[in-house]
């Protein structure tokens, strides 16, 4: 199966609508395999859910997202675990190990607002 993780600099990004890479690993007997670090191609928010269901993504692991985002990567059968935070590569690792959690709660409210945030963890700080 394919699982993308939103990426910046070896990191899992904060915010799902923004992020301009995702890496995209193939996990496959409880182990990380093969992986590639592609361009989102401008897309985001929910545009961005149907991009990744283009590539056969089947589950995606990020920090914040909103409603939309949820709604959208629902209905096109990928797996949200949301509210990541640190290395990319480990959060695969504990994924293909099934020792994370899923997360389909949006924790990201404030669309629009143009400031730096974080949002993850099951809150949304600017």
């Amino acid at each position: 199966m394919k699982l993308a993780v939103t990426y910046e600099n070896g990191a899992i990004f904060q915010h799902f609508g923004h992020t301009e890479t995702v890496k995209i690993y193939t996990v496959e007997n409880g182990k990380v395999g093969a992986s590639e670090v592609i361009g989102t191609e401008g897309h985001g928010h929910g545009a961005l859910a149907a991009f990744l269901k283009e590539k056969g993504v089947a589950a995606l692991i990020c920090g914040g997202l909103g409603g939309g985002a949820v709604a959208a990567l629902q209905e096109a059968g990928i797996s949200i675990y949301a509210g990541n935070q640190g290395s990319a590569d480990e959060a695969a690792a504990k994924f293909a190990a099934g020792q994370l959690a899923a997360n389909a709660e949006a924790n990201c409210h404030h669309h629009g607002h143009g400031e730096e945030h974080s949002c993850g963890n099951g809150s949304c700080s600017h």
